[in-house]
């Protein structure tokens, strides 16, 4: 059951895009070790503006997930990687289709 997500949006520093795109696609691994980490999505919205969505069965869950490996390198990396801090949305889930 999926309940609780964020959304989080991040724009790269002029000659970060790059950068910024790895550290997303590295991300991956370490939100695979995270058991109440159901779903994680990293993108791309256009050539500088990125972002992650994840989703959590509940508050717990996304809490363990913002204080983890992703959401701890977030935040130590934003001022070398972003031009403004990271906008991190608790959102509430209302309908998912998710693989069985």
């Amino acid at each position: 059951m999926v309940n609780v997500a964020l959304l989080v949006r991040v724009e790269a520093k002029p000659g970060k895009e790059d950068e910024v795109e790895r550290f997303l696609r590295d991300g991956l691994p370490i939100v695979e070790g995270e058991p109440a980490t159901v779903a994680w999505f990293a993108v791309r919205f256009g050539p500088s503006s990125f972002g992650i969505f994840d989703a959590f069965p509940d508050d717990d869950g996304r809490q363990a997930h913002l204080s983890g490996g992703v959401g701890t390198a977030l935040m130590q990396r934003a001022d070398e990687l972003f031009s403004e801090p990271p906008a991190i949305e608790n959102v509430d889930v209302l309908a998912h289709k998710l693989p069985k």
